[in-house]
């Protein structure tokens, strides 16, 4: 059997959920306009770069789920999923999954954004398994930390290898989808990487390495 993985921001999402959360409650006015503004647009430069500070950017983004009653944050993304994420599943991105799915291979979703964000979007796209940045709760309540690994960079192999583990099969083909340069250690652990829509930098790591790379945004 083989296990097909996809990164979500800029991959099957034409776009970045965790960065377009930060601007939904600007919008929403949930969040102080002028300083959230500026910071989810430095952490989100630092993520292009390939430089983020995980555990910074999370206690940044975490914050407003501190702040406000879950109802209200919950209500919140609800509204978000049907308007900002839903028109920017990229165009080919079902397809993709179908084909995978037509095929009987598993489908797996790494990403490094919050499964708060992601569980959902997870659920939009059909794919049932999901490993995302897991955010601290204690006695009910959001803490700002993160729970365990970080899925992001490094940290989605330990993610990957742990759930692999876990599951009653093995898999005898992985393949991977990405678009960052951030997620160049998953790519070169599977065994079928494809570059999709990547970065200046990962784009020319995939020609380097003879991989494919492809478009769902056309």
């Amino acid at each position: 059997m083989h296990l097909a993985i996809f990164d979500l921001d800029n991959t099957l999402l034409a776009g970045d959920s965790d960065y377009l959360w930060g601007q939904y409650l600007v919008d929403q006015g949930v969040v102080e306009r002028e300083h959230y503004l500026a910071e989810n647009q430095r952490f989100y430069e630092q993520y292009q770069a390939g430089t983020l500070d995980i555990h910074a950017f999370q206690r940044f983004s975490l914050q407003p789920l501190i702040d406000n009653p879950q109802e209200k944050m919950l209500a919140l993304r609800t509204g978000f999923i049907r308007d900002v994420i839903t028109p920017i599943i990229a165009p080919g991105a079902r397809k993709l999954i179908a084909e995978h799915r037509d095929n009987n291979h598993g489908l797996l979703i790494i990403t490094a954004t919050n499964s708060f964000v992601t569980t959902p979007i997870s659920t939009l796209l059909g794919i049932e398994s999901i490993l995302a940045t897991e955010p601290e709760v204690r006695n009910g309540r959001y803490t700002g930390a993160i729970h365990g690994t970080p899925c992001f960079q490094a940290g989605k192999l330990t993610r990957l290898d742990a759930w692999l583990a876990k599951q009653p099969q093995v898999f005898e083909k992985l393949h991977g989808y990405s678009d960052s340069i951030n997620d160049l250690p998953l790519l070169e652990r599977v065994d079928l990487p494809v570059a999709i829509d990547p970065d200046v930098r990962l784009k020319a790591a995939a020609k380097a390495r003879g991989w494919p790379v492809r478009s769902l945004r056309n």
